[in-house]
């Protein structure tokens, strides 16, 4: 008997809907049509798929509601937050369809040869394995700029958000793409691996849990097979003795708060000066007091419930094991239900688990420093690298730092966000690999070197 999955909508815990997991012969049909309908995809035109993709950013556009609310349902994010998520997957399609043909051109390189040049060539049938944080643009920032390569993808979404990746394979469908050039693949997490395994399958790209990371990519080394992984983070979020504290906060607010929390790159460990400390606390307190907690479907709510129960108490656990080990709570720390209050605490020690840990929640320690090399020292007592952020109104001093930071990106006076323009992901335990801007459209193709003597 198929598997069923139950969507919840984590708010108010009522049931949303029924989906069935396919099977081995459903799973191996729809890898086959993908392949079949590489091999007419390959043979267009970087041009003609552009054209699909301008056509996309259209449906999205008609369809955002829709998405969004899907989405409030299934994940609890924030009717606004929803909405600016599916809003930024149309701009990442604007900056496609603006640069792919220019990152795909032939390249002329100098050689001994009379003539060298490097072609870039899709590699097939890409399996993508996407999270339910950011149910669209997580799995737009993989499959746009894999099927503008001239792939196709199938795309195991979380079970959770189950209606939101059926709404994607249709947004695609309603864009006029080719049956097969997008699927959505609706398997458990223990039918990944013989997907992976199946030889029309030609790469992989996770954007997910350590574990899951782990996991994939040692399948994709089992028959070689490339991976591109996207996995967690504790970003730094570093104020420094000469920062615009009013600024610092406010950024810092929406840098942590965000989708309730639940980001990869949202900054997890606020680390500020000792003679702003105090000051910075108070004021970061406060504005997090003011945010409005809710129905997520309100344009009001700022915070929503966290997608499941067992996240809030995941949380839950990390915020008072750290209390018992010595930490105050300066504000929030309960929780009811999904809901986890937005927390602020101090008195931190690195070994706590809300330092050394992922907290995928709103829940965060601010720490003080004394001196910018203790700063980038806490910093990178990280097992992941995904970004930081520093703010300081002396720009060019940060700039000569900035290779002092192990991390992925380092984003001054502004929190770590990814942009279409921009190449995203991490170092050490938070992947390797590149989403967007040119270094992601890249990623699944063949680069290939053609030498005429």
């Amino acid at each position: 008997m198929q598997k069923i999955i139950k969507t919840i909508n984590p708010f108010n815990n009522n049931f949303l809907a029924n989906y069935q997991y396919l099977n081995e012969v459903e799973i191996s049909e729809a890898v086959n049509v993908s392949q079949i309908t590489f091999t007419g995809w390959k043979n267009t035109n970087v041009k003609e798929r552009v054209d699909f993709i301008k056509t996309l950013g259209f449906v999205l556009t008609k369809q955002q509601h829709l998405l969004a609310k899907t989405c409030v349902l299934e994940m609890g994010k924030p009717l606004k937050q929803a909405l600016a998520e599916v809003q930024k997957c149309g701009v990442l399609c604007d900056f496609y369809a603006e640069n792919a043909e220019d990152f795909l051109a032939p390249e002329t390189i100098k050689s001994d040869a009379a003539e060298s040049y490097v072609t870039y060539e899709p590699l097939g049938v890409i399996l993508g394995v996407m999270p339910w944080n950011f149910p669209y643009w997580q799995v737009f920032r993989f499959a746009v700029p894999a099927i503008l390569a001239g792939n196709t993808v199938l795309v195991k979404h979380a079970s959770n958000v189950a209606g939101c990746a059926q709404l994607l394979e249709d947004i695609f469908l309603e864009a006029g793409f080719p049956k097969g050039v997008y699927q959505n693949l609706l398997i458990a997490s223990g039918q990944v691996e013989e997907v992976i395994n199946n030889p029309i399958i030609k790469a992989v790209s996770l954007t997910g849990s350590e574990k899951a990371g782990a996991a994939v990519a040692s399948t994709a080394a089992k028959q070689i097979k490339k991976a591109v992984l996207e996995l967690g983070g504790s970003n730094a979020f570093i104020v420094c003795e000469d920062a615009n504290v009013e600024d610092a906060v406010s950024v810092a607010v929406t840098a942590r708060m965000q989708n309730t929390g639940q980001s990869c790159i949202a900054a997890k460990r606020f680390l500020v000066h000792d003679s702003v400390f105090d000051i910075f606390v108070e004021k970061f307190r406060s504005k997090v007091e003011a945010l409005q907690s809710g129905d997520p479907m309100l344009e009001t709510t700022d915070i929503g419930p966290l997608a499941r129960v067992d996240l809030a108490e995941d949380v839950e656990k990390q915020v008072n094991k750290s209390v018992e080990m010595g930490a105050k709570v300066v504000t929030g720390g309960t929780r009811e239900g999904a809901f986890y209050s937005p927390t602020v605490l101090i008195n931190v020690t690195t070994d706590m688990p809300v330092f050394k840990e992922e907290v995928f929640g709103p829940a965060v320690p601010v720490v003080p420093f004394s001196s910018f090399e203790e700063a980038v020292n806490l910093s990178n007592q990280s097992e992941f690298g995904l970004g930081v952020t520093i703010f300081s109104k002396d720009v060019e001093n940060i700039k000569r730092k900035a290779h002092l930071f192990e991390e992925g990106a380092v984003f001054i006076n502004a929190m770590v966000k990814s942009d279409p323009a921009l190449p995203f992901g991490g170092v050490k335990r938070s992947g390797y690999g590149r989403e967007l801007a040119e270094n992601g459209i890249k990623e699944f193709v063949n680069v290939k070197t053609i030498y005429i003597k």
